[in-house]
Order: C-alpha cells, then sequence, then structure tokens
C-alpha cells in the first residue's frame, strides 16, 4: 500500500473514532497528528476524558464498534479496562487514549507530543 494510501485510511479511522467518542460525550477530544514526527509510534493519537469510570467504558466500546462497522477491524491491543482510569485502544496506525478528567491533566499526553498538529473536536 503507497503511503498516501495509508496516510489516507489513518485519517478516516482517526474521524471514526472521533464519532465514537462523541456518540458517548466525550470531553475535550484532540487529535494530535504525528505524521510527520520523527519519533512517532503512529499516524494520530485522538484524546478525550470522561467523568466517571464508566464513562470511560463506554466510550471505548462505542469507538470499538465505530470502527467496526466502518472498516471491520478491532484494537490490536488494549489495556486499562479494569481500572477505568485511562483506556488505551491501539488500531496501530492511530493510538486512543480515554482517560478520567484527573489522569489526563496528570499525564499530560498532549504536552509530551507538544510538536505534532492538534485538531479539537466538539463533543457531541
Amino acid at each position: 500500500m503507497s503511503k498516501n494510501k495509508s496516510s489516507e485510511l489513518s485519517q478516516r479511522l482517526s474521524e471514526i473514532i472521533v464519532h465514537g467518542m462523541q456518540e458517548k460525550k466525550a470531553n475535550e477530544i484532540v487529535r494530535l497528528d504525528l505524521r510527520d514526527l520523527h519519533s512517532s509510534v503512529s499516524d494520530y493519537f485522538v484524546i478525550c476524558h470522561a467523568d466517571s469510570n464508566i464513562q470511560v467504558n463506554a466510550i471505548a466500546k462505542s469507538v470499538e464498534e465505530e470502527v467496526y462497522k466502518v472498516f471491520g477491524q478491532e484494537p490490536q491491543y488494549k489495556e486499562g479496562q479494569a481500572n477505568g482510569e485511562w483506556l488505551i485502544l491501539d488500531f496501530v496506525d492511530v493510538v486512543v487514549h480515554i482517560f478520567k478528567a484527573e489522569k489526563r491533566a496528570h499525564y499530560g499526553i498532549e504536552e509530551l507530543w507538544g510538536d505534532a498538529q492538534v485538531q479539537h473536536f466538539q463533543s457531541a
């Protein structure tokens, strides 16, 4: 697959992920475009936070369902479902981070990847 085709697919995947987050009223949805960073491990990080552990898990489930509907793809790796404070869904080209608000502030992922292009999205 060509680099452009792969990049288009990862962008579309990130858009579907944002939609899944919006469906469950995720807070402060941000997409970090990492494609131009030499040390990046994926094309995008999509980050949001929730008010409760239950909402964290609901957002993750919504993201998984939306991605599966469009791409027939499940995350290659999942972490954090047991505690519901910071959940990661790794779709390889796009990594999803869903936090409880206080954990998002504590870890500051957006600041760690400060050179990335940032796009903010409204909650639904």
